[in-house]
């Protein structure tokens, strides 16, 4: 009976269980299906094309469907489906040698969707958000806002509730710690849980964005995504100045700078109308790429390697793309193919990369006031010229003293002095570098630059007389590195140049040079001359150079073995051939026809040229400048120049930082593709672009920088502003709406609040891309305000707060943890901007590095500055931060990581940073409550964590300090290394001990 009866009841249930899943809601697309085609499949049927299997693309639902996979409506037709419900492992999609396996429900969502139609969808990011209705929640009157409904409508679909507000302490060190950095003082976090005004929490919102401490707080952030640093990075990670990028920063944010506005001064500062200082200072942004600075290495081959990272930095920040996945081949799983990742390099790649001179007015002032007292030291020096013998002068006798030694300095310094003739070229011809002529014949050299640069100039001999003499000069300019004469970037070298060789030839017939000399030689490394003859010797490894006197002039002067008539043309060729990329950066050939032997000489050429004509012509503007050149040289006063000399090396310097300039249009950059990403595999030109996906027309390209920019803050770019918001939302929450910060593609986890995310990014949108109104917006919700005490129950049903029921509770970022403590022992220093500050740390963190880099402690106030401003070396970061998950600038990142481990106590209990503020903290409670042990232990607590003990708590703290009193006075505690101080009183180190305990209690470093 069983027998017959069984089939039955198997047949029954199996048409019960078909009806039961043909009554389930056909799955989503975008929710359900392509995560699984993303995760397991689009690998091998993407739109990557060279990596594409079987000619087959699954992204693309015309393809799928053409190709057989998918039979729509019919899943047992389709291939694909067939492939992956087969039993034969030589069959089995994804193969088993993949290392991917697809769940029973993964299959089984995949079957239901092919049947269902198999419907495809465009990525919901690539879509343009729409402002969505607010939705419909029952009858509640928690929330506050817009954002509360959001999270309302989705914590009833999953049957929770909110959690009740968080107490008032607990709300003023939470909204304290995100909006500025800082915990409150005692004073403020009192002052607002005792306000009875039911608008104080509105107040206390409006101050804290109001104050100078909100655009500190928040550049931190923004600087992890422009990977900032205060040194190069790689091997030798020498120091870089930058800083004044970092100080931009923090002041458009300050200033609620709109983040489409902040973002183009950023990407393309330079090329605006009109552009001012502080806007080229912004596009330090992408200056913060590393810099090989290794003397093997190609610059040219570094440099694209620094675009690779601009690429893949600016699809993060404005895309929330992982666009740099495409720099070798078509990306795996993003509609973003090889040709358009090197199409939108093309738009940042047109940029040379000086560095900008910033005319602060501070320094601006002091140097004015040196310069003035100088002039006015220079125009006495005539009174100071000593008599003729040690006998005092009668009245007018050392003028005519003075005018007589003038007079025999003229005489002398005409006798050497050779009359020189400007050349002007005809052509110009190099490897890489561009030249142009300026108005007083020299030659300025912009553009590329590599390790072996060739210059060939071409130069019409004119006049009646034969040549006899070459000169070379190489100017400063303030165009250059370090003002020039040289174009080497290189930290201790910027501003050099190395000209290996120098041969001319004249119809044809190669010139000899001979009694060469310069007036000034050395060589970048050592101690050793530059010699001029370096130039004639045949031999690339030597040559001329005049480092560690950039910015000023030098000479080069070559003699001609034989008369050369004025005929025809010069063709000069200059071989710069260095380790490192240093070739001139301006300069200017002269000729001489004088019969006498030509010499290099230390003289201005100005005054060269006055002292090569007959006095008898000079006007009285030339005799004062000869006159001046003789009293600054004149060995008669070198006693009176002393004070000149001090005042000249106190005149401060005007700080310099990293830039963006666009190239002239009359020298574009050409970008290639690079074959699977290789520097040495260049293939065809790629024109500028951003990807189809987009959907911009071949008409509404961005064509530049600019455009690039104004593009990715537009309404076409639809991830520009949920990015942004994500991203804000991620440091309230600790989590964004979408877990992968960085990334918003087809491997993404769908957003868990998407109505709440497009309904953000309007609202940012709509507010003129205001920051402050955003993070006002969100701070000010119900959904933020709550507590994050977490039941049993939620932690079970929700345990990473998908569904927001409860505030989130983390530890705070490296630099926040140090800040708390400087604020909380009252060490903290309110100064602001600058160049970077080095607090305490151990010695051996950077004398591990290259070349044993010494860490130079701080003095003043400077040690006890806020972390934003502390020195960044890439390789050894600051080893405070380093243990709590600080970030070491070589990388974009887009969220940190968090992790919980044993050296972060042993950094807050042992480092004599954290000792340091202990004392200080404990000093202040002993003093301010002698012999109040309670009132005491009661204002460390409040210190470090706001809100006051409880009674169990309190008891706790005393019993503790009483038993390291005990400890102390009993001498198995040393009170002097506790306290840093000799004969410090037991009672003293006990609090200390209280104070570096409560520093290391997981509630003194977490956002409560």
């Amino acid at each position: 009976m069983r027998r017959r009866t069984a089939p039955a009841t198997i047949l029954l249930a199996a048409f019960a269980l078909c009806d039961a899943r043909s009554e389930e809601p056909a799955p989503s697309f975008q929710r359900q299906v392509r995560p699984i085609l993303a995760g397991s499949c689009f690998a091998c049927h993407g739109p990557d094309g060279k990596q594409r299997k079987a000619k087959l693309r699954l992204d693309k639902r015309r393809v799928a469907v053409a190709r057989g996979a998918i039979v729509p409506a019919n899943a047992d037709a389709s291939r694909m489906i067939q492939r992956i419900f087969s039993k034969d492992p030589d069959r089995r999609m994804p193969p088993p040698d993949s290392g991917k396996v697809l769940s029973r429900e993964e299959r089984r969502i995949l079957r239901r969707w092919v049947a269902g139609g198999a419907p495809y969808a465009k990525h919901w990011a690539f879509v343009s958000p729409r402002r969505p209705a607010l939705p419909e929640v029952e009858s509640s009157g928690w929330p506050q806002g817009a954002i509360d409904r959001f999270v309302l409508a989705r914590l009833q679909q999953q049957g929770l509730s909110p959690s009740p507000a968080a107490d008032r302490y607990t709300l003023v060190r939470r909204v304290h710690l995100d909006l500025i950095g800082l915990p409150p003082t005692t004073e403020e976090a009192d002052g607002f849980v005792q306000s009875t005004d039911p608008k104080a929490y509105k107040k206390l919102v409006s101050r804290l964005l109001g104050s100078k401490h909100y655009g500190e707080r928040w550049a931190r952030q923004w600087l992890d995504l422009a990977r900032y640093s205060d040194t190069n990075g790689y091997e030798k990670d020498r120091p870089r100045s930058i800083w004044p990028y970092r100080d931009w920063v923090i002041r458009a944010i300050n200033a609620d700078m709109p983040f489409d506005r902040f973002s183009i001064e950023q990407l393309a500062g330079d090329m605006l109308p009109e552009a001012t200082a502080r806007q080229r200072i912004a596009t330090g942004f992408h200056r913060n790429t590393m810099l090989n600075e290794e003397g093997g290495i190609d610059p040219l081959e570094y440099r694209f390697y620094a675009m690779v990272d601009r690429v893949a930095t600016t699809g993060t920040v404005w895309l929330g793309l992982t666009i740099g996945c495409a720099q070798c081949h078509s990306h795996k799983y993003d509609p973003i193919s090889h040709s358009e990742y090197y199409g939108l390099m093309a738009l940042l790649d047109n940029a040379d990369e000086p560095d900008l001179r910033v005319i602060e007015d501070d320094v601006a002032g002091r140097r004015q006031k040196i310069l003035a007292r100088i002039r006015t030291l220079e125009d006495d020096l005539a009174n100071a010229f000593p008599p003729a013998d040690d006998t005092p002068p009668a009245a007018g006798a050392g003028e005519s003293h003075l005018e007589h030694e003038f007079t025999r300095w003229i005489d002398s310094a005409r006798s050497g002095t050779t009359a020189w003739s400007t050349l002007r070229p005809r052509h110009l011809e190099t490897n890489l570098p561009k030249l142009e002529v300026l108005e007083d014949g020299s030659i300025f050299s912009t553009g590329d630059i590599t390790k072996r640069d060739v210059f060939r100039l071409s130069f019409p001999l004119t006049g009646s007389r034969p040549l006899t003499a070459l000169r070379l000069e190489v100017l400063p300019d303030d165009r250059l590195p370090a003002e020039g004469p040289g174009r080497a970037y290189y930290e201790g070298r910027k501003g050099d140049f190395f000209l290996s060789e120098l041969t001319a030839t004249a119809g044809g017939v190669p010139l000899k040079f001979v009694n060469p000399s310069h007036s000034y030689g050395k060589i970048a490394v050592g101690s050793g001359d530059a010699k001029a003859a370096n130039v004639l010797d045949a031999d690339g490894s030597t040559g001329w150079s005049t480092a560690q006197r950039e910015g000023e002039a030098h000479q080069l002067v070559l003699n001609l073995a034989e008369p050369l008539p004025p005929q025809g043309d010069l063709e000069i060729e200059m071989l710069f051939e260095r380790h490192f990329a240093a070739s001139l950066g301006r300069f200017r050939f002269s000729t001489s026809s004088d019969r006498e032997k030509a010499v290099a000489r230390n003289t201005p050429v100005e005054v060269e040229t006055i002292l090569a004509r007959d006095p008898s012509s000079w006007s009285d503007r030339e005799r004062a400048v000869a006159r001046r050149h003789f009293l600054l040289t004149t060995p008669a006063l070198a006693k009176a120049r002393e004070p000149i000399d001090r005042l000249r090396d106190t005149l401060p310097r005007f700080p310099t930082t990293l830039v963006f300039e666009e190239r002239p249009p009359d020298n574009p950059r050409r970008t290639r593709r690079h074959h699977r990403g290789e520097y040495l595999s260049p293939r065809e030109d790629v024109p500028p672009g951003v990807p189809a996906i987009f959907g911009v027309t071949a008409e509404d390209q961005p064509r530049d920088r600019l455009e690039l920019a104004r593009w990715l803050v537009s309404e076409r770019n639809p991830l520009v502003a949920r990015v942004t918001v994500n991203r804000a939302w991620q440091a309230f929450f600790g989590a964004g709406l979408s877990r992968s910060a960085g990334d918003f593609g087809t491997r993404s986890n769908p957003p868990t609040h998407p109505r709440l995310l497009d309904w953000l990014a309007c609202e940012l949108v709509e507010k003129e891309w205001s920051m402050k109104e955003l993070h006002r917006l969100i701070v000010s919700s119900a959904t933020y305000r709550q507590s994050s005490r977490v039941s049993p129950e939620l932690l079970r049903r929700d345990p990473e707060n998908l569904w927001l029921a409860r505030g989130p509770r983390f530890r705070v970022d490296a630099e926040i943890v140090r800040d708390i403590m400087l604020r909380s022992s009252s060490l903290l220093s309110e100064k602001m901007f600058g160049p970077s500050v080095y607090p305490p740390q151990p010695a051996s963190v950077t004398a591990l590095a290259y070349g044993g880099t010494r860490w130079n402690v701080s003095s003043g106030e400077d040690r006890y500055r806020r972390s934003l401003y502390t020195f960044s070396k890439r390789t050894a970061p600051f080893a405070a931060y380093t243990a709590f998950d600080g970030p070491s600038g070589e990388n974009c990142i887009a969220r940190r990581n968090r992790s919980n481990t044993p050296l972060q106590a042993l950094t807050l209990l042992n480092d004599e940073m954290y000792l340091e503020m202990s004392r200080t903290l404990a000093k202040s409670a002993h003093e301010r409550h002698p012999d109040q042990p309670e009132a005491c232990a009661t204002f460390v607590f409040r210190s470090l964590l706001t809100r006051p003990p409880d009674g169990e708590e309190l008891e706790a703290l005393l019993e503790y300090r009483d038993a390291q009193l005990a400890r102390l006075r009993g001498r198995k505690l040393d009170a002097a290394a506790i306290t840093g101080a000799k004969d410090a009183p037991a009672e003293l180190a006990s609090w200390a001990m209280l104070a570096r305990s409560l520093m290391n209690v997981d509630e003194a470093i977490s956002r409560p």
